[in-house]
């Protein structure tokens, strides 16, 4: 797989590595939403149909991605929190049971869990890194399948962690939470798109992703997938689109106490947005002609070299199998500051973010050799 920068519009004299922040948008992206814009403009040639055909594409190219079976078990989202608090409407807690998060993980998928358990008593267990920086990545998955048990309902993590990178053994945790008959809810914003996740392997719960970052979308929408244990749940909010037979518009006042079939309850209220709606599509077409494999394959190339020179200069990052080459911290040694190294940064004109301890690289399909070099030059000149 080539490099992709020539589908974007990335200003020339800054090299941008902050995926994880925001994706910037693909001309294609963009021209769908230019489009969207100019059909409100006449609102009498948007047919009935339309509120359902074009949300519909995307389902079925999202359920691609991810290799789900059913389209319909593929919702439209507007943000993470939106598709966790499904989740959390419909998890059976009792007193004395535990959600298991990992440490530092990002609020949307905090906060939700918190509500709930305080409501039923129940514990929120979280698994914090490590404090060590060898061998970090193994440790960490070790401790979060250790604390699984019997009292275990559900587990709610990444497939990669939002500040590092740091991957999460998803096929033994999900193991794990067979056995004790727990969920596993996974926020893959960060991943999906540039790492493969396969559904019908992994098993989730439920897989929920922001549009903005890894899928390469605008922001405000998201997609999620529901197994088959939330397939009879309570959505959080009651909408006309989401009930049976809704596309019969002349009969929308008699209403109908059932839902969409699978997990079509679960979408957000005015899923079809003309806007938004096709340019999540288009983002998603792309992904699926490029295929997430080969991105990640791309993606792992490019940062092999520069992450073994940076490692020779002593900076400290997860060995590879337990990180991911999309998004990787950078941890600094004794030698380093942070500010000298923040403002080299900022000199070059090279993009990133800083979560906590680390500095936080996201390449992706728009970056090639250069742009790793030019990062490697300025963390490393003296």
């Amino acid at each position: 797989m080539d490099c992709k920068k020539k589908e974007f519009n990335l200003d020339s004299n800054i090299t941008y590595l902050n995926c994880a922040y925001m994706s910037p948008l693909m001309s294609s992206v963009e021209e769908a939403g230019i489009i969207g814009i100019k059909k409100k403009r006449q609102p009498n040639i948007i047919s009935g149909e339309d509120f359902f055909s074009e949300s519909d594409k995307l389902r079925e190219e999202f359920s691609k991605l991810i290799n789900s079976e059913q389209r319909n078990q593929c919702v439209v989202i507007p943000s993470v929190s939106y598709g966790m608090a499904n989740v959390a409407n419909n998890l059976k807690l009792e007193k004395g049971d535990n959600i298991i998060v990992v440490g530092e993980q990002f609020p949307s998928n905090v906060y939700p869990w918190m509500e709930v358990a305080q409501k039923a008593e129940a514990e929120i267990k979280t698994i914090s890194p490590p404090d060590t920086k060898t061998g970090r990545g193994e440790l960490w998955n070790k401790q979060i399948l250790d604390s699984i048990d019997e009292r275990t309902k559900l587990v709610a993590c990444g497939h990669i962690h939002w500040a590092d990178g740091t991957i999460f053994d998803l096929r033994s945790i999900r193991q794990k939470t067979y056995e004790v008959g727990a969920w596993l809810a996974v926020d893959a914003t960060q991943s999906l798109g540039a790492l493969p996740f396969d559904v019908q392997q992994l098993k989730p719960d439920a897989l929920i992703a922001a549009g903005y970052k890894s899928l390469m979308g605008p922001y405000s929408i998201g997609m999620a997938y529901y197994g088959s244990a939330l397939s009879d749940g309570n959505p959080i909010e009651q909408n006309w689109i989401n009930r049976f037979e809704s596309e019969n518009f002349s009969n929308l006042i008699n209403y109908n106490e059932h839902y969409q079939p699978g997990a079509l309850r679960y979408e957000v209220g005015e899923h079809s947005n003309f806007i938004l709606v096709p340019m999540m599509l288009e983002a998603i077409k792309k992904l699926n002609e490029w295929k997430p494999e080969n991105i990640q394959q791309y993606l792992i190339d490019l940062v092999e070299k520069p992450i073994s020179i940076l490692r020779k200069s002593g900076f400290i990052i997860e060995e590879t199998k337990y990180r991911a080459s999309n998004l990787f911290g950078i941890r600094l040694a004794e030698h380093h500051q942070m500010n000298e190294l923040k403002a080299k940064l900022l000199e070059s004109n090279i993009i990133v973010s800083y979560r906590g301890d680390a500095i936080r690289v996201s390449p992706n399909i728009y970056n090639d050799s250069n742009d790793l070099n030019k990062l490697v030059q300025a963390l490393t000149s003296n």
